[in-house]
This record gives structure tokens, sequence and C-alpha cells, in this order.
């Protein structure tokens, strides 16, 4: 049904061959949904379940044998708020960093009028292909910036992400230069028409940039493995990890089982729940700006 501007409805008949298009096209994206959904499912009910129903393959959708004993020890250690508030640290200080840097470097990239973006570019994109490797970062961050069981050992080094400053580019180039050329002639300079004009036009861009690099170091559990000597200082990933790693051998398990007695496969699902809960509970909050992010910041390259 269409309104015309004097109010007035017209029904438009609806052919059978749309009909059947729209039927199998809902019947795919439910299938898609559910595909997509049951492994998080699966995941909580596991780890909700009792040892037993894990070892008979007994869960599907909801949790067999309800039980919250493994997520008891898992909170019940001393150190575990203390490594949730250090991973929100890194996370929100390390996302402010990287999307500021982002913005900074994607800015005037998407200028074309500028003389050297014919070489930085093509500089920018040879880095998403070619690192340094493992050995030599490590030997640059611990050896010649000292940055060694620091903070900065964990923000600083994937800091900006290429395909990121790319996706932000493509956003700045799609604002019109009308507005830039009007603040111009007001008399405001390339700073104020970045931090007054731009900046305040590209709030889907950066919301969308801060949820994929808080997602990029909430997850980080390898950089803080190979740069933080003091326990005190790891994100909750890491400790997560150990964790998990401990379950699959003799000390940890032991330490577990006179607890409560879970098998591994329930304290690896319990972490990943706790891993992922947090981040999952902020993406409804930035949706929208992701969503809208994404689709403009793919229109022009």
């Amino acid at each position: 049904m269409v309104k015309n501007k004097n109010k007035t409805s017209i029904k438009v008949k609806e052919s059978p061959g749309y009909k059947v298009f729209m039927i199998i096209n809902t019947l795919i994206m439910i299938f898609v949904v559910f595909v997509t959904l049951y492994p998080f499912v699966y995941l909580i009910a596991q780890s909700f379940s009792s040892e037993s129903a894990i070892y008979a393959g007994k869960i599907s959708f909801f949790p067999v044998g309800f039980t919250a004993r493994t997520y008891q020890v898992i909170l019940s250690k001393p150190d575990f708020f203390l490594y949730y508030r250090n991973t929100i640290v890194y996370s929100v200080l390390g996302a402010v960093i990287s999307v500021a840097g982002s913005a900074v470097l994607a800015y005037p990239l998407s200028k074309e009028r500028l003389v050297l973006n014919k070489f930085l570019i093509p500089f920018v994109v040879f880095t998403m292909f070619f690192a340094g490797g493992m050995i030599p970062n490590y030997v640059l961050i611990a050896q010649a910036l000292h940055m060694r069981n620091t903070i900065w050992a964990i923000i600083i080094p994937g800091a900006i992400s290429t395909y990121n400053v790319l996706i932000m580019k493509s956003f700045f180039a799609s604002i019109p230069e009308e507005l830039e050329e009007a603040a111009s002639i007001d008399g405001m300079n390339a700073y104020g028409i970045f931090l007054k004009i731009v900046l305040p036009l590209s709030k889907p861009i950066m919301a969308t940039m801060f949820l994929f690099y808080i997602v990029g170091i909430w997850n980080n559990w390898f950089g803080p493995f190979l740069y933080l000597d003091s326990k005190e200082k790891w994100p909750v990933a890491l400790y997560l990890r150990q964790i998990i790693m401990g379950a699959t051998g003799t000390t940890e398990i032991g330490a577990l089982s006179d607890e409560a007695s879970q098998i591994s496969a329930n304290v690896r699902s319990c972490c990943m729940v706790l891993t992922a809960a947090p981040i999952i509970c902020i993406y409804p909050f930035v949706q929208k700006y992701f969503v809208q992010g994404m689709m403009l910041g793919s229109v022009k390259g």
C-alpha cells in the first residue's frame, strides 16, 4: 500500500513470484540467524550444565543439570575483578588513542588535492600485507622502546589499524567539500575545520571504529602474554586463558576439582562467556552507529 501527497492509498498487488521470493528470503534469514546464534546459546547452556550432562552430550539449547559452581569458583578468585579493571582501562584508553590516531591519519588521506597522497596511500596500504614479524617487534618494544611490562606495550603497537583507517578515509571523503569551503571562507583553519566540522559529522564512523578497537583490545591475550611480566597487570583475557590452560593440565584442574568438580569443557565455556558478555552488552547501544558507519564508510573508496 502506497500513500501519495493527497493522503489517498493505492493498493499494490504483490505478484506470486514476489510472495515466493519473500517466503524463501525469510526462511534463509531465519536459518542464518539460527546458525549464527546457536554456538552462543550452546556455549551458555554448557557453562551452566553439570559434568555428567556434558560427558553424555546432552546439551543443546538449555542447561542440563543446572549448576553455577564453576562461575562461583572463577568469580571468587581474589584477583578476578582486578584483571577486569585492567582490561577496562586498557580497552577504553587504547580505543580512544586508536580512534584519535586513525582519524588524524585518515582525514588528510581523504583529500585528493594533497600532493603527497599519491605516496602516502600506497605506503599505508603496504603495512596491511607486510610487517616486521614477531621477533623484531618484540625487540623493538621490549629493548628499543623499553615498554615491556607497561600499559603502553599493549596499546601502542596496534594502535592504528590500516583497514580501519581506509574505512574512515572513505567516510571522510563522503563529507561534502562545500561545508569545509564555507568554514574556510569564514576564516576557520584546517584544525578548526577538522575538530568543529568534520568530527561532529563523523559520529557514526567514530562509534564504529571505537567498537572495533575496543573489541580487539578486550580479546587480546597474546600481547600481554609477551610483554607483561607482572601478574597484577594482566587483562582478564590472559587470566581466563591461563585458567583454560590450567583446566586441561594438572595444576589448575586440581584446584578447580577441590572447589567444584567441573570438567575442562565447562571451565572453557564459563571463561568464554565471561569474556564476551561485556562486549555483547555494549553492542546494542552502538548498533545504529555501527550499521550507519559501515554503510557510509564503504560508499566511496
